[in-house]
């Protein structure tokens, strides 16, 4: 229990002041996991950084989960996730009750945020752009991605583009593989992995069946929820649009209310994957926000249980990794359409929207300012604009 306890208070610390996304995230956790209290070797960090960035989910908190996993046992893992995680939701959930109860819509800051998120969302496409498409072959399937997703926009034609990158990634990008691959040390058994995998599989079959035989609500919710985080790669920023095809064109709620709530989370510590939370309450209220935010990281201890024993083969395999190259492209394409619909097309109606949009970007991507900074300055000068322009 004393063990727990101290996972808690760590991870709670890191929930109240880990701004700035996935790539701050990992920095504070070394400071405070490795660093100081020597939990871990640099070695086994940078292993188990490398698992996550192997699987679909929320990079940054399967991190978190694995640490408090190898601290703590499974416990140890929820424990961690829960301090890492608790505050941000917190803070989302309230400002989605304000922007319900106050009708925030029409409120000036909520599009100032609308803009902030589509800097944000660029400055995420051109990194994301920079590592994951350095060559023409993977250029090319994310621009085949986006116009694919331009043309037929779609939670399920999104999923059928991740399966066939991954597919051509086999044949195209196994010559491109690392020859040495670091091995990774676990406890965990093959039979609890294979247990895991089992029971994440069952679920995002059978989910969809019990969806349509019930028509209850918060099952559609942990539905929704549960197969984008058993889907997505790439991290934070590409929850949205695959959130977005659940959500808005199924008139769950509008494109100005998703993306003020999308442009908020760039505000909050923690992880980027608790706008689910913002997204429940918006839909069912306190219910909704706790099933959404269940569904969304469920999938990432299923997988990091599930794939702990076996991260050593299939690392070194040729064909793995030439599937997430693959995989990876298309999430570049994925995200390049979701700039365009619905983040500009929802956000930038006027000439002083496009130039705070620009000096936003230009913060965040030359003079490296932090997002969560950004969402301040963003506000402030949406009121400074809405002065001056004429």
């Amino acid at each position: 229990m004393k063990r727990l306890l101290e996972i808690l208070a760590v991870s709670t610390k890191l929930g109240l002041t880990s701004f700035g996304g996935p790539v701050a995230h990992l920095a504070y956790f070394k400071d405070e996991y490795i660093d100081r209290r020597k939990w871990l070797d640099d070695k086994t960090y940078a292993d188990i950084i490398a698992l996550c960035q192997f699987l679909p989910g929320p990079a940054s908190s399967q991190v978190g989960i694995a640490i408090g996993m190898l601290r703590g046992g499974i416990l140890g893992g929820v424990v961690s996730w829960f301090g890492f995680t608790v505050p941000s939701i917190i803070v989302l959930i309230i400002f989605a009750m304000m922007y319900q109860t106050f009708a925030l819509g029409d409120a000036g800051f909520i599009h100032s945020l609308k803009v902030v998120a589509a800097a944000v969302v660029l400055h995420a496409l051109i990194g994301l752009g920079k590592k994951l498409t350095p060559d023409k072959a993977r250029i090319a399937i994310a621009l085949v991605a986006a116009a694919v997703m331009l043309l037929y926009p779609s939670a399920w034609m999104q999923i059928l583009i991740i399966l066939a990158a991954g597919l051509l990634g086999i044949r195209q990008f196994k010559d491109k593989s690392e020859p040495k691959v670091q091995t990774f040390n676990v406890n965990i058994s093959k039979k609890l992995g294979i247990t895991s995998l089992g029971i994440l599989v069952f679920t995002l079959v059978m989910l969809p069946l019990l969806t349509k035989m019930t028509d209850n609500p918060l099952l559609s919710i942990f539905d929704t929820f549960f197969r984008v985080g058993s889907l997505v790669f790439g991290g934070g920023h590409v929850v949205l649009p695959m959130i977005e095809r659940e959500v808005v064109p199924q008139g769950l709620m509008t494109a100005n209310e998703f993306l003020a709530g999308y442009g908020m989370a760039q505000a909050v510590p923690g992880p980027l994957f608790t706008f689910s939370s913002y997204l429940g309450t918006m839909m069912e209220g306190i219910a909704g926000a706790i099933v959404a935010t269940i569904g969304i990281f469920l999938p990432s201890f299923l997988l990091i249980i599930a794939a702990l024993p076996f991260l050593n083969e299939l690392r070194s395999r040729k064909s793995f990794q030439g599937v997430l190259m693959g995989v990876n492209a298309s999430v570049v394409g994925i995200l390049l359409a979701a700039f365009y619909d619905p983040v500009l097309k929802s956000s930038i109606f006027t000439g002083a929207d496009f130039a705070l949009g620009t000096i936003l970007f230009a913060l965040l991507n030359i003079w490296k300012v932090p997002a969560w900074l950004i969402v301040i300055l963003g506000v402030i000068g949406g009121y400074i604009f809405s002065f001056i322009s004429f």
